[in-house]
């Protein structure tokens, strides 16, 4: 298998080559290693060397073959190390003995996985650029961010490496990158993909696991493969009324769509941004849908105060927890200047503090909940800008906790409110700037509602088709 034809495939066509006889895994394994030996020295996006070979995996599941990557964050491998895109977790990274819950399923699921993927340390930040690694680079601009904190996933995909990897979301994380580097990103709603056995929800349940893509039919056959309940969880949600992987084939019963395309935070959006939801609106609009302009009620001064609170909690307990594990203490040797601040400021939180922010992210939830009864959809930007250069988001700077997050909110306005509420959300390519960069548009629904937006997302796949786009950092070429 040429690697060119390889470098052209999304998951599901490289399973269905594999499946038919067309190509053996092994040819696809050899196409695989050598994209990947193409792209990653110019991008800067794997966390530690690739694999001598794929990791086990179910040959005969749906994805049988498939080339992988892993997110070097909360999704772990067994005896392999994980570092978190951090110094405190020491020179040798940490290793568990068991996989997670998700790494399970990706293996029972046929994914061939060959390599760890680079992300800000402890995902705290929109860009992937962490002291222990360095800048991952965008393959449309290599001078400008990939996103984060899925950075090193999203670039890998995008150039080609791999057809689909893992990425997790608590503030835009899988949406960012994917819009940044021309992918499909879908945060699942809350509960749906199993954090088992390390925890029932993280980051108070804004955080949620999944993937990038490059077509919407890989992450809803994807979707299928690593959903569902696992004993001791706390969510359950009601099984989907048919496989996601129907969902993009079947254009949706015409829907009630909002759009926004102004920043809550009050920040600039890019024209070319805004632009681009337009055109989608329209297009949205000329399919049949009753599209108009509506935002929620949203209270910015509290929703910020919210997330200074969670994130900082959280920040609090993951440093003590890896340093726990690692026997190094948290200071300016071992941490980022702004994961530090963020660490600081959670320890002195109080419980009443956190209730507050809590008691916000209910009222928050609820107001989105009645908007939801009026309209099915939310058409917003995915970021405010396209990529920005390299340095923009530096998670080193001299900058207390809420400066930090005010900063990172002010760039990426539209992401986080979806992780407040625990609601799905789909990114997809469907612009590019006036500077050749790609520009992701947000669809988001009410919680459970991903069917919805996946077969909505087809729709808008089959109208403006985006599988043709090549970024200057191929493996294709």
């Amino acid at each position: 298998m040429r690697v060119d034809e390889y470098a052209a495939q999304d998951a599901t066509g490289i399973a269905e080559l594999i499946r038919s006889g067309e190509v053996s895994a092994a040819e696809v394994y050899e196409a695989a290693r050598a994209a990947l030996d193409a792209v990653a020295p110019r991008l800067n996006a794997t966390a530690a060397e690739p694999f001598e070979k794929p990791l086990e995996h179910n040959a005969d599941g749906p994805f049988g073959g498939v080339p992988f990557a892993v997110k070097d964050l909360v999704c772990h491998i067994a005896g392999v190390p994980t570092r978190m895109g951090s110094r405190l977790t020491g020179p040798d990274g940490l290793t568990f003995g068991y996989d997670t819950e998700l790494m399970a399923r990706f293996r029972a699921a046929g994914l061939a996985t060959m390599v760890q993927t680079t992300s800000p340390e402890m995902g705290f930040n929109a860009n992937t650029e962490p002291l222990i690694h360095g800048s991952t680079r965008n393959p449309w601009n290599p001078g400008h961010s990939a996103g984060g904190s899925s950075g090193g996933s999203a670039a890998l995909v995008a150039a080609g490496a791999v057809p689909v990897a893992h990425a997790n979301d608590g503030g835009g994380s899988i949406r960012i990158p994917a819009g940044y580097n021309g992918l499909v990103g879908l945060k699942p709603t809350r509960g749906r993909v199993s954090l088992a056995p390390d925890a029932q929800e993280a980051l108070y349940g804004f955080a949620c696991e999944f993937a990038v893509t490059r077509t919407v039919r890989d992450a809803a056959a994807l979707l299928d493969q690593v959903a569902g309940w696992v004993p001791g969880e706390k969510y359950r949600l009601p099984e989907p009324p048919r496989p996601f992987a129907t969902e993009p084939e079947r254009d949706p019963a015409a829907l009630r769509i909002a759009v926004h395309t102004e920043s809550w935070a009050g920040s600039e959006v890019d024209p070319d941004v805004a632009a681009a939801v337009d055109s989608v609106a329209d297009t949205l609009a000329d399919l049949g849908h009753r599209v108009e302009r509506a935002t929620p009620a949203l209270d910015w001064a509290e929703f910020i105060l919210a997330n200074f609170r969670i994130w900082a909690g959280f920040l609090a307990e993951s440093v003590h927890g890896v340093s726990q594990l690692s026997g190094l203490a948290p200071g300016p040797d071992t941490l980022e200047a702004t994961v530090l601040a963020g660490y600081e400021y959670g320890r002195r939180l109080t419980a009443v503090d956190m209730g507050e922010a809590l008691a916000i992210a209910n009222r928050t939830s609820r107001e989105l909940g009645r908007f939801h009864q009026e309209y099915d959809v939310l058409l917003t930007p995915t970021a405010n800008t396209p990529a920005p250069p390299l340095g923009v988001l530096d998670a080193n700077a001299d900058l207390d906790h809420e400066a930090w997050t005010r900063k990172l909110f002010d760039i990426v306005t539209f992401t986080p409110l979806f992780n407040l509420t625990g609601a799905p959300a789909l990114s997809l390519p469907l612009g590019v700037s006036s500077t050749g960069l790609p520009i992701g548009v947000q669809l988001a629904g009410d919680l459970c509602s991903e069917g919805m937006l996946l077969a909505l997302g087809g729709q808008l796949e089959r109208a403006v088709p985006w599988a043709g786009r090549r970024p200057g950092v191929w493996a294709g070429v």
